[in-house]
């Protein structure tokens, strides 16, 4: 089964080996047609701690590591 890869802003580098990651997407309401943008926040695994505050991510689903921690770091999206 293929692992889910989204992308996304870091807003929290606080933890050791662990970042927030806020993932956005535009969706259209049912009855309004109106996009919108809903996000949700992840915590994904840096094992070298090297991801700062406002880069851009790309996460891929792992196992889990924590209680909260599914997600990984895979590369710099830009």
């Amino acid at each position: 089964m293929p692992k889910r890869i989204l992308s996304g802003r870091v807003v929290s580098d606080k933890g050791d080996k662990t970042v927030v990651v806020l993932v956005e997407r535009r969706v259209t309401h049912p009855v309004l047609k109106k996009t919108m943008r809903r996000s949700k926040k992840f915590h994904a695994h840096d094992e070298t701690n090297t991801v700062k505050v406002g880069d851009e991510v790309r996460i891929r689903e792992c196992k889990p590591i924590s209680k909260l921690k599914s997600w990984e770091i895979i590369a710099d999206a830009s």
